[in-house]
């Protein structure tokens, strides 16, 4: 081309050699900056795929694992309030027990603090729901443990409420130990309803715990196994660059001697 630059031999080998280093300097830097020595499908297409594909999935599972953290907070919202019915039965059973031995007046009186503990059962019994899921209004929460949606685990919730307990308020305000007895009967049924149902929903939080805990340690294996793909040696990288500097500076060097060659051929015209 009649616009070319001819160079000689030397300086266009030495050049060649310094734009090598060049890219390899800058290959080194990225893997430096980013810690990785796999940063694109160009670098290793196997390897940066299968990395992608292990991050993935560690990022689905990762979510699975946020909803499970919120299943174990619904369960446990329902096993505190189920503890705090279960406090308010046995003080209505002490109020009937105690109307067993008292007199009309003093049972009439125990009979009434009998219906405000019910009302308060009621209320604790709506309450306990977690972000508008509520196990003791009857609900289920569905949990799921894997991406592709095939293993679940369905929590059922029950009736904690005084009707779904079956405690029906006091009768004849206590007038008689027939009344006292049936109430007592009544208390004594929902404390073993209480029981059951409180061993179901703790067998079902060991379950979701115990696959949350499984989970993270997927999420973490699934994240090594990305970085045994991908990461770069940094000390190795670290050696790299020195030694790159150093090549880069002797092949500047060179150029520089290559073309003062030249410009002593020039002198002698």
């Amino acid at each position: 081309m009649a616009d070319s630059i001819s160079l000689t031999a030397g300086m266009r080998s030495n050049l060649i050699a310094l734009q090598g280093t060049e890219k390899l300097l800058n290959r080194t830097q990225e893997r430096l900056s980013t810690g990785k020595e796999v940063n694109s499908a160009i670098d290793n297409p196997t390897n940066f795929f299968a990395a992608q594909g292990h991050m993935q999935r560690a990022g689905d599972l990762d979510s699975l694992k946020d909803a499970m953290g919120e299943a174990v907070q619904i369960v446990t919202a329902a096993d505190k309030g189920i503890e705090a019915i279960t406090a308010l039965i046995e003080n209505a059973k002490a109020l009937a027990q105690s109307a067993k031995t008292a007199g009309t007046t003093d049972s009439a009186a125990l009979a009434v603090q009998f219906d405000v503990l019910r009302v308060q059962i009621d209320r604790i019994a709506a309450d306990a729901d977690y972000k508008g899921t509520n196990l003791l209004g009857s609900d289920t929460v569905t949990v799921t443990f894997d991406e592709s949606g095939d293993s679940t685990l369905a929590v059922a919730g029950f009736d904690g409420s005084t009707t779904g307990l079956s405690i029906a308020a006091s009768a004849g305000s206590w007038a008689t130990s027939v009344n006292v007895d049936a109430a007592i009967t009544d208390l004594d049924a929902a404390l073993s309803a209480l029981r059951t149902n409180s061993s179901t929903l703790s067998a079902n939080l060991n379950v979701i715990t115990v696959r949350q805990d499984f989970t993270e340690g997927m999420i973490n294996t699934l994240t090594e196994g990305a970085d045994n793909l991908t990461l770069a040696d940094m000390n190795e990288e670290g050696a790299n660059m020195l030694m790159l500097q150093t090549r880069q500076s002797l092949s500047s060097t060179a150029l520089s001697l290559s073309a003062q060659a030249a410009q002593s051929v020039l002198r002698l015209f």
